[in-house]
């Protein structure tokens, strides 16, 4: 029976006595005939006057007295008072609303189902239901008619007119692809192909696809499988079969304290963490808290170590050298002082008087901590921000006095769009150029260009490798400066066999030098990624506990999404007695100088990402390393002492299988954005433009063929004023195409949000050993049509939450990435507001998903089987990740966008929604035609060809009428 509760006005009333007491007693009480009507009737009193006699009882006082009744001994018809005089008793209102109450209380538990909780459901829909969207709603309404009809039916209740007729019965709408091509790309395709020129193709980052090291990385390790099936099954047993943590069991108290201390600490490291001041080298920022005795003890010991640096020897011969050349090339090892020490050298001798002196950086974190570093040394400490700065993506810290700035390669490029003679610089640093980041290849042929205009400027590439020739020839015969190092000599030893599993070979031979090494001396190994450190440490771990009395051990991993102030115990020196091993990714090859190792084990792979334009995927490959990139790896043991560096691949791998050095970034890589932003520049021809090494010229006509799709660059090639406005904002071309369609469809608010958390590391957080409870907490946060939406909806939870860090820790969220999302966002609204763009706001998810759709049109799938789908363009099989918030879901939408496809263990969809095909038939006419599932073949294919030839003749009209144009305007300039 359901549970019953009683309304604070209303007694509840006594059981009801049995009949045969009532007659038992009667006739021993003579003035039972006279009844006080005055007074409230008992309840068994109420239930009897109210009840007519039955005919049972008629029956019995016509029989025998000395019969027996069914309830005992026949009273007396004397002693029984008469009904008729009985008045009707007062009805209680109180207790009438109690009984209604508990009627509907019952019917609402018998409808329901069992082991469910029904009470409040109501209230509870109402408030979900603005997660579905109108198709969702229908399709469960569809489902409830269902359901009532065949129970309806199973019953043998009559049929009626609201019978549910499946929807099946009507037609079933699908897409048709047309691949239309804007005239600026006819004729590419036949001359590639005629000529089968090298530069067409796609650039591989493998010297050797069957080579024992190819074959070995496409593999991946063992011990890295086993370490991961391990994991899975400890959490099972931990969640199943140990006493306490079986499904309905509470919890013990040791086991909450633990995990309410594990949660507090959490919230506090979040709390701690600030993006602006997020460093790995230094822990002070601001150096005016510090009194007077300190501070100038502080500046002796940073003078002392400046004048102890390499670059402080040749410090003149450099200076002399910057002012003879316009150009100039710096060869120095990591260590040597150029990053930190050239800018400040430059501004001594006057160079930021008429400008700024500016220094790029190939990685966000790098700029903001040199940055530190350089504020604290520059002028006995100055405040960040003040006369040293730097600039990253979504984050300035500059100001009207700044003389030195540090920046990210995309910064610099950003602001040629708004000054493309570079006016308010004085000299440009390229820093870490042998690393050839995509926009460091953008900007050396920028910068070629304006120099040749700006006879005042002065550029400055420093390397870390000596393979610098090809950028002094770059620049027509510069001059190459090396800065001798003080580095020791490195004995190097190859293994004789190759090595199938990597990550097992790396632990022996660690755990071998632990135990034949003397001490100090710490160990570095180079493994390619997150998983691959964080079992190499695992394992690290497990063999040297079994050891017998071995020596003291720490082990520290660092890689890119590493908590920063784990990051920081890396440079914490270890103590005495005390070996430290630092498992590191190929950061750690030139951007980070560790002090005290003294041994390198190399691994020998790296993890490169790659694009293949004719599928229009991102692939993040396991590849064997370089040898520019191995080289400067075992120069990691010679920094403070002689060391030794142990190769764990052959001698004649490293000749035959590496390559000399790694693929540039711009031969493997979406040049969507770069493409845009130098039309935006005014290159006219892209495939012209002094690149130097030229991507494939089929993934830049893919790039121009994307940027045509989304309306970005007419029919000739030309930019549009559309695609002027994507420009001005620091994002990649679809997402600054959601920015204009969210205003289109009047959700401009929300699609800012939505960027901005695309914009930003994953918000999710997943620690090791806490993978389940990590899982069930996102799985509050989803909508199951969109992982746009979800990210929507945590972050309208963590505006609801007060946008606290003990939020985030509760619910496994990262309080680093929302900070930054909201800080991008504000940005975001800023850029909005001056172009005057309507803000826009609503709360229909449907026009959230229509506006997405929109954007990412061309980049569509089709559903193929349960959580298989195919592209529709290039028919490739991919699936939904594991992390979406449709995986499982049961959703089973029949097209859907994707914000990026990847390629790990197998193609998967990266940010899907999904969308209504009516959709994408209206957003892309150039690419889809609308068809009927029952239609035939020949009514598809006439239908096809009228709408191509609709849209070739408007392509043609448009191109006319753009070729028009700019004839006019030539005409009125001569």
């Amino acid at each position: 029976m359901p549970p019953s509760r009683l309304p604070a006005s209303a007694t509840r009333p006594p059981p009801r006595a049995p009949a045969f007491k009532q007659r038992r007693q009667r006739p021993k009480k003579r003035r039972a005939a006279r009844i006080d009507t005055t007074e409230q009737p008992s309840l068994s009193t109420r239930t009897t006057a109210a009840t007519p006699p039955s005919p049972h009882r008629a029956q019995s006082a016509s029989q025998s007295s000395s019969a027996q009744s069914r309830w005992g001994v026949k009273p007396s018809e004397k002693a029984l008072p008469k009904r008729s005089k009985i008045p009707p008793p007062k009805r209680n209102p109180t207790y009438d609303a109690y009984l209604v109450e508990q009627q509907q209380l019952d019917r609402q538990w018998y409808l329901g189902d069992e082991y469910e909780r029904t009470f409040d459901d109501a209230a509870v829909a109402k408030r979900q239901s603005r997660r579905l969207s109108a198709a969702a709603i229908a399709k469960q309404a569809d489902a409830h008619k269902w359901e009532n009809t065949q129970l309806s039916a199973a019953l043998g209740a009559p049929r009626t007119n609201s019978t549910y007729i499946p929807d099946d019965s009507g037609p079933r709408l699908a897409l048709v692809v047309q691949e239309l091509h804007p005239p600026f790309l006819h004729g590419f395709s036949a001359s590639a192909h005629r000529d089968n020129r090298q530069d067409d193709h796609i650039v591989y980052p493998v010297k050797d696809v069957t080579s024992d090291m190819a074959v070995i990385a496409r593999k991946g390790s063992p011990t890295v499988e086993a370490y991961r099936l391990k994991r899975e099954r400890g959490n099972k047993r931990e969640s199943y079969w140990e006493l306490g943590h079986a499904p309905g069991a509470k919890a013990k108290e040791s086991d909450q304290r633990e995990a309410e201390r594990g949660a507090a600490e959490h919230a506090r490291l979040q709390a701690n963490q600030d993006w602006k001041q997020a460093s790995k080298f230094s822990n002070a920022l601001l150096k005016t808290t510090l009194d007077n005795k300190h501070r100038k003890r502080l500046a002796c010991e940073i003078e002392s170590a400046r004048k102890s640096l390499p670059v402080y020897q040749v410090k003149r011969q450099l200076l002399n050298l910057v002012r003879e050349n316009q150009v100039c090339v710096i060869v120095g090892e990591t260590g040597s002082g150029k990053t930190t020490q050239l800018t400040q050298y430059l501004e001594e001798e006057g160079y930021a008087t008429f400008g700024i002196i500016g220094c790029t950086q190939p990685r966000r974190v790098a700029a903001v901590s040199v940055a530190q570093r350089v504020a604290e040394e520059f002028r006995g400490g100055v405040r960040l921000g003040e006369q040293v700065g730097y600039a990253i993506r979504f984050e300035d810290v500059t100001g009207p006095n700044t003389l030195i700035k540090y920046m990210t390669d995309g910064i610099l490029l950003r602001e040629s769009l708004t000054y493309p003679d570079l006016e308010r610089y004085s000299v440009i640093v390229m820093d870490e150029a042998h690393e050839r980041s995509l926009n460091t290849d953008v900007l050396f042929g920028l910068l070629r260009n304006v120099i040749a205009k700006r006879r005042d400027l002065r550029v400055i590439i420093t390397s870390a490798t000596l393979n610098a020739d090809r950028f002094a020839n770059f620049f027509g015969d510069a001059p190459v400066f090396n800065i001798p190092g003080r580095t020791f000599p490195v004995d190097t030893f190859f293994s004789k066999t190759p090595m199938e599993d990597y990550v097992d070979a790396a632990v022996w031979q660690t755990v071998q030098l632990h135990i034949q090494a003397p001490l100090p001396g710490d160990i570095l190994i180079f493994m390619t990624g997150q998983e691959d450190i964080e079992t190499t440490c695992e394992a690290l771990a497990d063999k040297v506990s079994k050891l017998q009395n071995p020596h003291p051990i720490i082990i520290l991993p660092i890689y890119s999404q590493l908590a920063t102030d784990l990051q920081a115990k890396i440079f914490e020196p270890a103590p005495d007695g005390v070996r430290k091993v630092v498992v590191a990714t190929n950061i750690a090859e030139t951007s980070l100088t560790i002090d005290g190792i003294r041994y390198v084990v190399d691994a020998g792979y790296c993890k490169l990402k790659t694009y293949n334009p004719q599928l229009g995927m991102d692939a993040l490959l396991l590849c064997p390393a370089s040898q520019s990139s191995v080289d400067q790896r075992a120069g990691r043991a010679g920094r403070t002492a002689p060391g030794k560096c142990y190769r764990l691949f052959t001698s004649t791998a490293y000749v035959r299988e590496l390559l000399e050095t790694n693929v540039p970034e711009i031969q493997r890589t979406n040049l969507s954005h770069v493409v845009l932003l130098l039309k935006t520049l005014g290159v006219d021809d892209i495939l012209e433009f002094p690149f130097l090494d030229p991507p494939p010229r089929e993934n830049v006509l893919k790039s121009m063929l994307s940027l045509w799709l989304l309306g970005a660059l007419d029919a000739n090639g030309k930019l549009t004023s559309l695609g002027r406005e994507m420009s001005s904002f620091p994002l990649d071309p679809g997402l600054s195409s959601l920015l204009f369609t969210g205003m289109q469809n009047g959700c401009l608010v929300e699609c800012l949000t939505i960027v901005a958390m695309l914009s930003v590391p994953n918000v999710f957080v997943r620690p090791q050993g806490r993978e389940e409870e990590s899982d069930a907490a996102r799985e509050k946060f989803f909508v199951p049509e969109s992982d746009h939406l979800t990210l929507l909806h945590v972050y309208q939870r963590w505006i609801a939450g007060g946008s606290r860090a003990e939020w985030c820790a509760k619910h496994y969220i990262s309080s680093k990435s929302m900070r930054k999302a909201r800080e991008v966002r504000e940005q975001l609204l800023d850029m909005v507001r001056a172009k005057k763009m309507v803000e826009s706001s609503c709360d229909d998810w449907d026009s959230i998903r229509k506006a997405i759709g929109f954007a990412f049109f061309y980049q569509a799938a089709r559903r193929k089987g349960v959580g298989e789908y195919v592209n529709i363009r290039s028919g490739v099989v991919c699936g939904m990740h594991p992390t979406s918030a449709m995986y499982g879901s049961g959703l089973g939408a029949d097209y859907v966008v994707y914000h990026e496809l990847i390629m790990t263990r197998k193609e998967f969809m990266s940010c899907i929604t999904a969308v209504e095909v009516q959709w994408l038939a209206e957003a892309g006419p150039m690419l889809y035609v609308l068809k009927h599932v029952a239609d035939e073949g020949v009514e598809i294919a006439q239908r096809v060809q009228q709408r191509r030839a609709e849209i070739e003749d408007e392509i043609r009209r448009s191109s006319s009428n753009r070729k028009e144009d700019d004839g006019g305007t030539k005409t009125k300039k001569s």
